[in-house]
C-alpha cells in the first residue's frame, strides 16, 4: 500500500502545516522522514492521497514552505 509524505526544509515548517490541518479536519499523522526521500528535516507528514488538493490548496493559501508531496509505494 503506498503512503504518501509531505517534506519540509526545516522542523517550523510542518508545525505550521500541522496546524492549518488540524483547523481543517484533515486528518494527518506526523512522521519521521523516510530515509529513502531525505536525509534533511527529520520530520513529515503522512496523509491520505484522497486529501491531497485540499492539502495543496491549504499551502497555497498559506507561508508555509515544503519540499514537495512524496510517495513511496
Amino acid at each position: 500500500m503506498a503512503k504518501h509524505y509531505i517534506l519540509f526544509p526545516n522542523y517550523s515548517q510542518g508545525l505550521k502545516l500541522e496546524s492549518l490541518l488540524k483547523q481543517k479536519d484533515i486528518k494527518y499523522v506526523i512522521s519521521p522522514t523516510p530515509r529513502q526521500l531525505s536525509s534533511s528535516c527529520g520530520i513529515s507528514i503522512m496523509y491520505n492521497k484522497e486529501d491531497e488538493n485540499a492539502i495543496k490548496n491549504i499551502i497555497i493559501g498559506s507561508s508555509v514552505k515544503i519540499n514537495g508531496f512524496f510517495t513511496i509505494d
